[in-house]
Protein backbone atom coordinates (compact mmCIF):
# COMPACT_ATOMS: atom_id res chain seq x y z
CA UNK A 1 0.00 0.00 0.00
CA UNK A 2 0.71 3.86 -0.38
CA UNK A 3 2.06 6.27 1.99
CA UNK A 4 3.80 10.32 1.76
CA UNK A 5 5.25 12.65 4.12
CA UNK A 6 7.35 15.55 4.08
CA UNK A 7 10.38 16.22 6.56
CA UNK A 8 12.15 19.36 7.26
CA UNK A 9 15.35 21.04 5.95
CA UNK A 10 18.09 23.96 5.19
CA UNK A 11 21.67 23.39 3.92
CA UNK A 12 24.42 24.46 1.49
CA UNK A 13 26.80 22.00 -0.62
CA UNK A 14 28.74 22.55 -3.59
CA UNK A 15 26.88 20.44 -6.54
CA UNK A 16 24.76 23.06 -6.70
CA UNK A 17 22.33 23.35 -4.19
CA UNK A 18 20.76 26.00 -3.02
CA UNK A 19 20.74 27.35 0.78
CA UNK A 20 17.61 26.83 2.04
CA UNK A 21 15.94 29.18 5.01
CA UNK A 22 15.91 27.13 8.69
CA UNK A 23 12.42 27.07 9.12
CA UNK A 24 13.06 26.94 13.27
CA UNK A 25 14.49 30.84 12.53
CA UNK A 26 11.20 31.81 10.34
CA UNK A 27 8.60 30.42 12.67
CA UNK A 28 10.38 31.44 16.16
CA UNK A 29 7.85 34.27 16.66
CA UNK A 30 4.96 32.02 16.11
CA UNK A 31 6.77 29.63 19.13
CA UNK A 32 7.02 31.92 21.27
CA UNK A 33 3.23 32.88 21.31
CA UNK A 34 2.22 29.63 21.10
CA UNK A 35 1.35 27.77 25.06
CA UNK A 36 1.61 24.14 24.29
CA UNK A 37 2.33 21.61 21.62
CA UNK A 38 0.30 18.72 21.18
CA UNK A 39 2.47 15.69 20.96
CA UNK A 40 1.31 12.39 19.55
CA UNK A 41 2.59 10.79 22.68
CA UNK A 42 0.30 13.00 24.66
CA UNK A 43 -2.84 13.20 22.19
CA UNK A 44 -6.59 12.55 23.21
CA UNK A 45 -9.11 11.18 20.99
CA UNK A 46 -11.22 15.32 22.06
CA UNK A 47 -7.66 16.41 20.70
CA UNK A 48 -7.98 14.96 17.17
CA UNK A 49 -11.04 16.35 15.98
CA UNK A 50 -11.42 20.33 16.77
CA UNK A 51 -9.16 21.69 14.26
CA UNK A 52 -9.49 22.01 10.63
CA UNK A 53 -10.12 19.29 8.17
CA UNK A 54 -7.38 17.56 5.52
CA UNK A 55 -8.35 17.66 2.45
CA UNK A 56 -5.97 16.04 -0.48
CA UNK A 57 -8.02 15.42 -4.20
CA UNK A 58 -6.55 14.04 -7.10
CA UNK A 59 -7.50 14.86 -10.54
CA UNK A 60 -10.90 13.94 -12.07
CA UNK A 61 -13.24 14.75 -9.05
CA UNK A 62 -16.65 15.81 -9.89
CA UNK A 63 -15.93 19.15 -7.68
CA UNK A 64 -13.33 21.48 -8.68
CA UNK A 65 -9.70 20.46 -7.40
CA UNK A 66 -7.62 23.74 -5.94
CA UNK A 67 -4.43 22.09 -5.62
CA UNK A 68 -2.21 25.36 -4.59
CA UNK A 69 -5.06 26.06 -1.58
CA UNK A 70 -5.63 22.50 -0.67
CA UNK A 71 -1.85 21.86 -0.02
CA UNK A 72 -2.06 25.59 1.57
CA UNK A 73 -4.91 24.29 4.43
CA UNK A 74 -3.25 21.27 5.06
CA UNK A 75 -0.08 22.93 6.30
CA UNK A 76 -2.72 25.09 8.95
CA UNK A 77 -4.17 21.96 9.90
CA UNK A 78 -0.83 20.84 10.72
CA UNK A 79 -0.20 23.51 12.70
CA UNK A 80 -3.12 23.41 14.44
CA UNK A 81 -2.05 20.05 15.55
CA UNK A 82 1.12 21.53 16.69
CA UNK A 83 -0.38 23.97 18.82
CA UNK A 84 -2.74 24.20 21.43
CA UNK A 85 -3.78 27.09 24.12
CA UNK A 86 -4.04 25.29 27.21
CA UNK A 87 -1.80 26.33 29.59
CA UNK A 88 0.97 24.11 31.79
CA UNK A 89 1.59 21.99 28.72
CA UNK A 90 5.17 20.36 27.27
CA UNK A 91 7.13 22.44 25.74
CA UNK A 92 8.51 22.44 21.98
CA UNK A 93 11.43 20.37 22.14
CA UNK A 94 14.75 22.08 20.32
CA UNK A 95 15.02 21.39 17.12
CA UNK A 96 18.74 20.97 15.99
CA UNK A 97 20.25 22.82 13.20
CA UNK A 98 20.78 20.91 10.38
CA UNK A 99 21.36 20.55 6.89
CA UNK A 100 19.23 19.97 4.18
CA UNK A 101 18.57 19.50 0.31
CA UNK A 102 16.18 20.24 -2.35
CA UNK A 103 17.10 18.36 -5.24
CA UNK A 104 14.90 15.26 -4.47
CA UNK A 105 12.47 13.81 -2.26
CA UNK A 106 11.35 10.33 -0.86
CA UNK A 107 7.30 9.19 -1.01
CA UNK A 108 6.61 6.39 1.55
CA UNK A 109 4.12 4.13 1.74
CA UNK A 110 2.97 2.53 4.50
CA UNK A 111 1.80 -0.82 5.67
CA UNK A 112 4.42 -3.28 4.32
CA UNK A 113 7.32 -0.64 4.10
CA UNK A 114 7.35 1.16 7.68
CA UNK A 115 4.91 -0.41 8.93
CA UNK A 116 3.42 -4.39 9.48
CA UNK A 117 0.42 -5.49 12.06
CA UNK A 118 0.32 -2.11 12.87
CA UNK A 119 4.05 -2.01 14.32
CA UNK A 120 6.88 -0.70 13.40
CA UNK A 121 9.22 -2.71 10.84
CA UNK A 122 13.00 -3.04 12.27
CA UNK A 123 14.45 -0.84 9.36
CA UNK A 124 11.81 1.95 9.71
CA UNK A 125 12.83 3.81 12.85
CA UNK A 126 16.17 3.31 11.36
CA UNK A 127 15.17 5.04 8.01
CA UNK A 128 13.29 8.14 9.79
CA UNK A 129 16.28 8.79 11.74
CA UNK A 130 18.35 8.65 8.51
CA UNK A 131 16.64 10.72 6.32
CA UNK A 132 16.13 13.51 9.17
CA UNK A 133 20.11 13.62 9.46
CA UNK A 134 21.42 10.93 10.71
CA UNK A 135 23.64 10.16 8.19
CA UNK A 136 27.37 10.56 6.95
CA UNK A 137 25.84 13.34 4.59
CA UNK A 138 25.00 15.31 7.39
CA UNK A 139 22.11 16.64 5.46
CA UNK A 140 17.83 16.08 5.73
CA UNK A 141 15.90 15.50 2.57
CA UNK A 142 12.09 16.40 2.29
CA UNK A 143 10.17 13.21 2.62
CA UNK A 144 5.66 12.03 2.15
CA UNK A 145 3.70 9.52 2.87
CA UNK A 146 0.85 8.50 0.82
CA UNK A 147 -1.40 5.06 1.61
CA UNK A 148 -4.34 3.59 0.78
CA UNK A 149 -5.28 2.79 3.93
CA UNK A 150 -8.18 4.49 6.09
CA UNK A 151 -10.90 4.59 8.24
CA UNK A 152 -9.72 7.27 10.62
CA UNK A 153 -9.56 11.00 10.15
CA UNK A 154 -5.92 12.13 8.76
CA UNK A 155 -5.15 13.97 12.40
CA UNK A 156 -5.50 10.13 13.81
CA UNK A 157 -3.46 8.27 11.33
CA UNK A 158 -0.91 10.97 11.74
CA UNK A 159 -0.47 10.91 15.52
CA UNK A 160 -0.73 6.58 14.77
CA UNK A 161 2.33 6.79 12.91
CA UNK A 162 4.19 9.34 15.26
CA UNK A 163 4.09 6.71 17.65
CA UNK A 164 5.14 3.56 15.75
CA UNK A 165 7.97 5.69 13.84
CA UNK A 166 8.99 7.93 16.92
CA UNK A 167 8.86 11.44 14.63
CA UNK A 168 6.18 14.03 14.53
CA UNK A 169 3.91 13.41 11.75
CA UNK A 170 1.83 16.22 9.78
CA UNK A 171 -0.92 16.28 8.46
CA UNK A 172 0.08 18.42 5.75
CA UNK A 173 2.69 15.66 4.98
CA UNK A 174 0.15 13.13 4.49
CA UNK A 175 -2.31 12.04 1.90
CA UNK A 176 -4.62 8.95 2.72
CA UNK A 177 -7.17 6.35 0.61
CA UNK A 178 -9.97 8.42 1.25
CA UNK A 179 -9.07 12.14 1.39
CA UNK A 180 -10.35 12.86 -2.19
CA UNK A 181 -14.33 12.10 -0.94
CA UNK A 182 -14.13 15.62 0.62
CA UNK A 183 -14.19 17.07 -2.80
CA UNK A 184 -17.83 15.27 -3.52
CA UNK A 185 -19.12 16.75 -0.09
CA UNK A 186 -21.28 19.35 -2.76
CA UNK A 187 -22.38 16.53 -4.85
CA UNK A 188 -24.50 14.37 -2.72
CA UNK A 189 -26.89 14.99 0.10
CA UNK A 190 -27.69 11.53 1.83
CA UNK A 191 -24.17 8.98 1.47
CA UNK A 192 -24.77 5.71 2.96
CA UNK A 193 -20.35 5.00 3.98
CA UNK A 194 -19.26 1.44 4.81
CA UNK A 195 -16.15 0.27 6.32
CA UNK A 196 -13.75 0.63 9.36
CA UNK A 197 -14.55 0.15 13.41
CA UNK A 198 -17.30 1.40 14.88
CA UNK A 199 -18.37 5.00 14.02
CA UNK A 200 -14.73 5.83 12.94
CA UNK A 201 -16.10 6.45 9.31
CA UNK A 202 -19.26 7.99 10.17
CA UNK A 203 -17.09 10.57 11.92
CA UNK A 204 -14.77 11.12 9.08
CA UNK A 205 -17.33 11.52 6.52
CA UNK A 206 -18.66 14.32 8.71
CA UNK A 207 -15.49 15.62 9.57
CA UNK A 208 -14.93 16.15 5.62
CA UNK A 209 -18.34 18.10 5.12
CA UNK A 210 -20.88 15.30 4.48
CA UNK A 211 -23.96 16.34 5.71
CA UNK A 212 -26.41 13.22 6.04
CA UNK A 213 -24.39 10.06 6.96
CA UNK A 214 -25.68 6.64 6.72
CA UNK A 215 -24.26 3.81 8.24
CA UNK A 216 -24.93 -0.06 7.71
CA UNK A 217 -25.56 -0.49 11.14
CA UNK A 218 -28.32 2.54 11.04
CA UNK A 219 -30.51 0.08 8.48
CA UNK A 220 -29.99 -3.22 10.47
CA UNK A 221 -31.17 -1.04 13.92
CA UNK A 222 -34.08 0.27 11.43
CA UNK A 223 -35.06 -3.08 9.95
CA UNK A 224 -32.83 -5.80 11.24
CA UNK A 225 -34.20 -8.38 8.85
CA UNK A 226 -31.94 -6.22 6.19
CA UNK A 227 -29.18 -8.96 7.43
CA UNK A 228 -30.20 -12.37 8.49
CA UNK A 229 -27.40 -13.68 10.02
CA UNK A 230 -25.63 -10.00 11.03
CA UNK A 231 -27.28 -9.29 14.45
CA UNK A 232 -25.78 -5.81 15.87
CA UNK A 233 -24.17 -5.65 19.50
CA UNK A 234 -24.94 -3.84 21.99
CA UNK A 235 -22.67 -1.23 21.29
CA UNK A 236 -23.68 -1.26 18.03
CA UNK A 237 -27.43 -0.52 18.36
CA UNK A 238 -26.57 2.14 20.84
CA UNK A 239 -24.51 4.42 18.68
CA UNK A 240 -26.55 3.48 15.56
CA UNK A 241 -28.76 6.10 14.21
CA UNK A 242 -32.94 5.56 14.04
CA UNK A 243 -34.61 6.90 10.99
CA UNK A 244 -37.13 6.44 8.48
CA UNK A 245 -36.01 5.13 5.56
CA UNK A 246 -38.99 5.30 3.62
CA UNK A 247 -38.93 8.54 3.66
CA UNK A 248 -34.55 8.86 2.60
CA UNK A 249 -32.59 8.42 -0.50
CA UNK A 250 -29.14 7.11 -0.53
CA UNK A 251 -27.57 9.54 -3.01
CA UNK A 252 -23.69 7.65 -3.10
CA UNK A 253 -22.15 4.93 -1.60
CA UNK A 254 -18.58 5.49 -0.33
CA UNK A 255 -16.59 2.72 0.70
CA UNK A 256 -14.26 4.34 3.36
CA UNK A 257 -12.32 1.60 4.57
CA UNK A 258 -11.59 -2.36 4.55
CA UNK A 259 -15.38 -3.82 5.81
CA UNK A 260 -15.76 -5.67 9.22
CA UNK A 261 -18.69 -7.48 7.68
CA UNK A 262 -18.93 -8.60 3.57
CA UNK A 263 -21.74 -10.44 4.06
CA UNK A 264 -23.81 -7.48 5.45
CA UNK A 265 -22.23 -5.06 3.78
CA UNK A 266 -22.46 -6.25 0.33
CA UNK A 267 -26.23 -7.33 1.35
CA UNK A 268 -27.43 -3.57 1.61
CA UNK A 269 -24.71 -2.15 -1.21
CA UNK A 270 -26.50 -4.30 -3.26
CA UNK A 271 -29.78 -3.83 -2.08
CA UNK A 272 -28.96 0.26 -3.10
CA UNK A 273 -27.48 -0.22 -5.96
CA UNK A 274 -30.48 -2.19 -7.57
CA UNK A 275 -32.85 0.05 -5.97
CA UNK A 276 -34.94 2.60 -7.85
CA UNK A 277 -33.03 6.50 -6.81
CA UNK A 278 -31.30 4.66 -3.95
CA UNK A 279 -34.72 4.04 -1.76
CA UNK A 280 -34.20 1.04 0.39
CA UNK A 281 -37.17 -1.37 0.34
CA UNK A 282 -37.81 -0.84 -3.80
CA UNK A 283 -36.47 -2.78 -6.84
CA UNK A 284 -35.40 -1.15 -10.24
CA UNK A 285 -36.91 -2.80 -13.34
CA UNK A 286 -33.76 -1.57 -15.53
CA UNK A 287 -31.03 -1.89 -12.41
CA UNK A 288 -29.61 1.38 -13.64
CA UNK A 289 -31.55 3.62 -11.00
CA UNK A 290 -29.17 2.88 -8.34
CA UNK A 291 -26.69 5.55 -6.80
CA UNK A 292 -23.10 5.62 -7.69
CA UNK A 293 -20.44 3.75 -5.48
CA UNK A 294 -17.03 5.16 -5.09
CA UNK A 295 -14.18 2.57 -3.10
CA UNK A 296 -10.84 4.74 -1.75
CA UNK A 297 -8.57 2.31 -2.83
CA UNK A 298 -7.92 -1.06 -4.77
CA UNK A 299 -5.69 -2.84 -3.60
CA UNK A 300 -6.94 -6.64 -3.68
CA UNK A 301 -4.54 -7.76 -1.18
CA UNK A 302 -2.36 -5.80 1.71
CA UNK A 303 0.15 -7.02 4.05
CA UNK A 304 -0.22 -7.64 7.76
CA UNK A 305 1.39 -9.42 10.49
CA UNK A 306 0.48 -12.66 8.95
CA UNK A 307 2.55 -14.29 6.79
CA UNK A 308 0.91 -14.78 3.77
CA UNK A 309 -0.70 -11.21 2.48
CA UNK A 310 -4.83 -10.23 3.16
CA UNK A 311 -7.10 -9.44 0.86
CA UNK A 312 -8.10 -5.54 0.68
CA UNK A 313 -10.78 -3.65 -0.52
CA UNK A 314 -10.01 -4.20 -4.14
CA UNK A 315 -11.02 -7.69 -3.27
CA UNK A 316 -14.56 -6.44 -2.26
CA UNK A 317 -14.83 -4.22 -5.23
CA UNK A 318 -14.75 -7.16 -7.41
CA UNK A 319 -17.18 -9.27 -5.38
CA UNK A 320 -19.55 -6.66 -5.55
CA UNK A 321 -19.26 -6.25 -9.21
CA UNK A 322 -19.32 -10.14 -9.64
CA UNK A 323 -22.25 -10.09 -7.47
CA UNK A 324 -24.37 -7.17 -9.43
CA UNK A 325 -23.59 -9.13 -12.42
CA UNK A 326 -24.73 -12.92 -11.23
CA UNK A 327 -28.31 -10.45 -9.90
CA UNK A 328 -29.28 -8.64 -12.97
CA UNK A 329 -27.18 -9.74 -15.90
CA UNK A 330 -25.84 -5.85 -15.90
CA UNK A 331 -21.81 -4.93 -15.60
CA UNK A 332 -21.73 -2.44 -12.26
CA UNK A 333 -19.73 0.94 -12.95
CA UNK A 334 -17.43 1.63 -9.78
CA UNK A 335 -14.88 4.49 -9.10
CA UNK A 336 -11.88 3.40 -7.01
CA UNK A 337 -9.42 6.16 -5.79
CA UNK A 338 -5.76 5.94 -4.09
CA UNK A 339 -2.91 4.45 -6.17
CA UNK A 340 -2.28 3.79 -9.04
CA UNK A 341 -4.97 6.17 -9.92
CA UNK A 342 -2.56 8.95 -11.49
CA UNK A 343 -4.48 11.91 -9.84
CA UNK A 344 -2.78 11.07 -6.38
CA UNK A 345 0.51 11.15 -7.62
CA UNK A 346 -0.22 14.18 -9.23
CA UNK A 347 -1.85 16.26 -6.40
CA UNK A 348 1.62 14.07 -4.38
CA UNK A 349 3.73 16.16 -6.87
CA UNK A 350 1.89 20.15 -6.20
CA UNK A 351 1.81 19.48 -2.52
CA UNK A 352 5.07 18.96 -2.24
CA UNK A 353 5.76 21.90 -4.03
CA UNK A 354 3.24 24.15 -2.22
CA UNK A 355 4.74 22.71 0.92
CA UNK A 356 8.15 23.73 0.36
CA UNK A 357 7.20 27.49 -1.38
CA UNK A 358 5.19 27.93 2.14
CA UNK A 359 7.74 26.89 4.35
CA UNK A 360 10.69 26.95 3.18
CA UNK A 361 10.46 29.78 -0.14
CA UNK A 362 11.30 27.46 -2.71
CA UNK A 363 9.34 27.74 -5.81
CA UNK A 364 10.04 24.62 -7.58
CA UNK A 365 9.51 21.15 -6.96
CA UNK A 366 12.29 18.53 -6.63
CA UNK A 367 13.63 17.25 -9.63
CA UNK A 368 13.24 13.46 -8.17
CA UNK A 369 10.93 11.89 -6.20
CA UNK A 370 11.67 8.45 -4.83
CA UNK A 371 8.66 6.06 -4.24
CA UNK A 372 9.23 3.16 -1.93
CA UNK A 373 6.30 0.80 -1.79
CA UNK A 374 5.54 -2.69 -1.28
CA UNK A 375 2.96 -3.81 -3.63
CA UNK A 376 3.21 -3.61 -7.47
CA UNK A 377 0.03 -3.03 -8.52
CA UNK A 378 -0.46 -0.23 -6.97
CA UNK A 379 2.95 1.55 -5.94
CA UNK A 380 5.50 0.39 -8.67
CA UNK A 381 2.51 0.66 -11.08
CA UNK A 382 1.68 4.36 -10.04
CA UNK A 383 4.85 5.89 -9.83
CA UNK A 384 5.98 3.97 -13.55
CA UNK A 385 3.00 5.40 -14.72
CA UNK A 386 3.15 8.68 -13.77
CA UNK A 387 6.46 9.20 -14.67
CA UNK A 388 5.65 8.88 -18.16
CA UNK A 389 3.74 12.13 -17.97
CA UNK A 390 5.40 13.92 -15.09
CA UNK A 391 7.88 16.87 -15.39
CA UNK A 392 9.62 15.07 -11.73
CA UNK A 393 11.11 12.25 -11.98
CA UNK A 394 9.60 9.47 -10.45
CA UNK A 395 11.84 6.60 -9.75
CA UNK A 396 10.20 3.33 -8.30
CA UNK A 397 11.28 1.32 -5.36
CA UNK A 398 9.82 -1.68 -4.48
CA UNK A 399 10.85 -3.33 -0.68
CA UNK A 400 10.72 -7.11 0.45
CA UNK A 401 8.96 -6.69 3.34
CA UNK A 402 5.25 -6.31 2.55
CA UNK A 403 3.43 -7.92 -0.38
CA UNK A 404 6.14 -8.34 -3.18
CA UNK A 405 7.11 -12.03 -2.47
CA UNK A 406 11.13 -12.70 -3.66
CA UNK A 407 10.18 -16.22 -5.59
CA UNK A 408 7.92 -14.31 -8.21
CA UNK A 409 7.93 -11.76 -10.54
CA UNK A 410 6.35 -8.36 -10.47
CA UNK A 411 3.74 -7.75 -12.89
CA UNK A 412 4.75 -3.82 -13.15
CA UNK A 413 8.51 -4.21 -12.31
CA UNK A 414 9.99 -1.80 -10.09
CA UNK A 415 13.23 0.28 -11.15
CA UNK A 416 14.91 -0.58 -7.93
CA UNK A 417 14.46 -3.97 -5.60
CA UNK A 418 16.10 -3.58 -1.87
CA UNK A 419 15.54 -5.60 0.96
CA UNK A 420 13.70 -3.13 3.56
CA UNK A 421 12.86 0.85 3.57
CA UNK A 422 16.38 1.61 5.44
CA UNK A 423 18.01 0.20 1.62
CA UNK A 424 16.12 2.05 -0.02
CA UNK A 425 16.45 5.55 1.31
CA UNK A 426 20.04 4.60 1.13
CA UNK A 427 19.97 3.78 -2.43
CA UNK A 428 18.35 7.11 -2.69
CA UNK A 429 21.25 9.18 -0.82
CA UNK A 430 23.92 7.21 -3.15
CA UNK A 431 22.01 7.90 -6.51
CA UNK A 432 21.94 11.70 -5.51
CA UNK A 433 25.01 12.66 -3.46
CA UNK A 434 27.70 9.59 -4.40
CA UNK A 435 28.37 7.15 -2.13
CA UNK A 436 29.53 8.39 1.42
CA UNK A 437 33.00 8.54 2.57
Amino acid sequence: MGNFILGAYNMTKANGYRKIPDPVDTMAAEAANSVRRLSSAEARRCDLYSGPTVIAPPENMKAPCDADGTATRLERARKSIDETASDGGTPEAEQPDRNSIDKFAIAFDIDGVLVKGGKPLPASIDAMKYINGDNPYGVKIPYIFVTNGGGKTEEERCIDLSRQLQIEVSPGQFICGHTPMREMVEEYQTVLVVGGEGEKCRVVAEDYGFKDVITPGDIIKSKHDTTPFRKLTEEEHYDSRSRNFDESTVDAIFVFADSRDWAGDQQIILDLLMSKNGHLGTRSETFDEGPPIYFSHNDIVWSTSHEHSRIGMGALRTSVEALYKELTGKELTTVAFGKPQLGTFGFATRLLREWCKETYGIDQPPATVYFVGDTPESDIRGTNEYNQISDTEWFSILVKTGVYQDDKTPQFPPREVCEDVLAAVKFAFQRELGEDS
